[in-house]
């Protein structure tokens, strides 16, 4: 067996041992885990994930909690509090908003799926009814307000996590509840705090009038102290854990409170736990281990697929292209400086730009549309660069057919692996921002239609990263690490300075915070495209093959991933 078939076997056995780990944590003490749909409002479909724990039964139903993630997220992204919640006896119903993961309709419609997603909760013959709890992290609070105040008596508790109540005044009918024993999480460190509770930090949240307010007091709130009665329903506390936005859904700091306040103010569950005791985080572990075996198996099937007699014309190592840099020398230090540096410099204002390519029907997701103004805008600004500075033409090799049929090849494969593994054991690909979900067909359509544009993005970018930063006689793991580099630097640097100035300082040093949390994600994607170009181009000898991989495999990961803001059966929702 030769070693793209090692390759090959080795990234599945990968994948088989992450996505069975990531299975058994989430299932662990006899939960059960199934992928639903039910009728939203007006006609629409809603997708959650619904934990059962097996002492849950007709007979002896649960407590349930309806779980809601934040904006441009999905289900997945809760799963910490569904694996912990589900563990301890808790039925838990995990739902992608609308306009989000596989639920229908744009971000905002019906209350964020509120009201219907807590009927559907209600319907659950393992439910017990009089014990139901709501939660939702960042923009997750307005499914929770809106099931709230669609049934004021069909739940005893609910958690914030870095979100307010008033979020449900933004999108929708502008419904409003006085929510119910009610606990806040808001970390220290979130990038929201002044947009969520007019205060500079985090840290400064309890001295925010909105939430003293809330809490009926004239003090500054002291966190941990409950404030009211559980018992009359009146029950405020405030949680402050030294976390950031999205740390919050995903560390023991945001958590073990939500854990901590189900268990007290919601009776029945089977299997009481300390709050601290938890095993989440192994099932993320488990997901992205699965995801470096999808990479794995990737270019394993690239380089299979070279053997195949028509692609095989596409293998230039016994002839490679001459590289156009003889050694790093002062102008392949600039080129260098030059590719990192201007996406990361470009980003804001970019996707502020980007604001005006306003969702539509060929192109739907308002945050996809930004990322491609951004990237497109970088890829003319490199163009216009290379002729300013008059810098040497690369010399590349393009054979679009067989380019265009290997990737699509090879990025099956991968998308094979990830739907089996969906199907059957009700995972996906994922770790903490960044998440790999299957296609369905609304957002297949959505990838196809953008993957033109990811395409001309990635032709540029990658042409004139191996065209201009190739070195002759360069060892293949320099050739990795500065591709890597090339990719990503940029955007290490732009988050610490972002990060720093926030532990420092408590604010973020430029005011982005949605942006700023956007960009991690492109800290490990960006370097899985430079690991993909480099392992492309060290055997074609041409861009093209990795340009076409990567802009599949972006077009596909963000569309699956981003929120959908333009409906026929509805108006774009704006901020009022």
């Amino acid at each position: 067996m030769g070693k793209a078939w090692l390759g090959l076997v080795g990234g599945l056995a990968v994948i088989l041992t992450g996505a069975l780990l990531a299975w058994l944590v989430q299932t662990a003490g006899g939960v059960s885990v199934r992928d639903v749909r039910f009728a939203g409002d007006r006609g629409t479909t809603l997708s959650a994930l619904v934990y059962t724990p097996k002492s849950a039964t007709p007979e002896r139903p649960a407590p349930g909690v309806l779980l809601s993630h934040g904006y441009i997220n999905t289900r997945e992204m809760q799963s910490a509090f569904a694996i912990e919640l589900a563990r301890r006896g808790f039925v838990v119903v995990a739902i992608d908003q609308p306009g989000h993961g596989y639920s229908d309709a744009i971000v905002g419609a019906n209350d964020f799926g509120g009201p219907a997603a807590l009927r559907y909760l209600e319907s659950l013959p393992q439910v017990d009814r009089a014990n139901i709890g709501l939660a939702g992290h960042s923009l997750g609070g307005g499914p929770v307000v809106g099931a709230a105040a669609s049934d004021p008596d069909g739940y005893r508790a609910a958690v914030l996590v870095g979100s307010t109540p008033a979020i449900g005044a933004v999108f929708g009918s502008k419904a409003k509840a006085d929510l119910r024993n009610l606990a806040l999480v808001f970390g220290g460190y979130d990038e929201f705090a002044e947009l969520m509770w007019q205060v500079p930090r985090g840290f400064d949240v309890p001295r925010s009038r909105a939430l003293q307010a809330l809490f009926r007091t004239a003090e500054p709130i002291v966190p941990g102290r409950v404030y009211g009665d559980i018992g009359a329903g009146t029950a405020h506390v405030l949680h402050v854990p030294p976390v950031t936005h999205p740390w919050e859904h995903f560390s023991s700091g945001g958590v073990a409170p939500t854990v901590d306040w189900f268990q007290r103010t919601l009776d029945g569950e089977a299997r009481p736990l300390p709050p601290g005791d938890q095993i989440w985080f192994w099932k993320e572990l488990g997901t992205l281990i699965a995801f470096a075996g999808m990479a794995a198996v990737l270019l394993a099937t690239f380089e299979i697929l070279l053997s195949v007699r028509w692609l095989h014309r596409l293998d230039r190592r016994p002839q490679p292209l001459a590289p156009l840099a003889s050694g790093r020398d002062g102008r392949w230090w600039l080129f260098f400086a030059v590719t990192a540096a201007l996406p990361a410099i470009t980003y804001f204002p970019l996707m502020k730009l980007g604001m005006l390519f306003l969702p539509m029907p060929l192109y739907p997701q308002w945050i996809t549309n930004q990322l491609l103004v951004w990237a497109l805008g970088g890829a003319a600004l490199t163009l216009a660069i290379g002729l300013a500075t008059k810098a040497p033409k690369p010399a590349v090799a393009a054979d679009w057919p067989r380019s265009a049929a290997i990737a699509l090849l090879t990025v099956a494969a991968g998308y094979l692996t990830l739907a089996v593994v969906a199907r059957v054991l009700n995972v996906d690909y994922r770790f903490w921002v960044v998440g790999l979900k299957p296609l369905d067909l609304r957002h297949l359509g959505f990838a196809l239609a953008y993957l033109p544009l990811w395409t001309v993005f990635f032709v540029i970018a990658l042409r004139g990263l191996h065209g201009r930063l190739a070195v002759a006689g360069e060892g293949r793991w320099t050739h990795y690490i500065a591709g890597m580099a090339a990719m990503s630097l940029g955007f290490v640097v732009l988050l610490a300075i972002q990060y720093g100035a926030l532990f420092l300082t408590g604010r973020l040093a430029m005011a982005e915070p949605l942006n700023t949390i956007i960009a991690i994600q492109f800290v490990p994607l960006l370097a899985l495209v430079g690991v993909v170009s480099v392992f492309t181009w060290r055997r074609t000898g041409s861009h093209l093959p990795g340009a076409l991989i990567c802009a599949l495999l972006l077009a596909w990961y963000v569309s699956a991933g981003t929120a959908t803001h333009w409906s026929p059966s509805f108006q774009l929702p704006m901020p009022g």
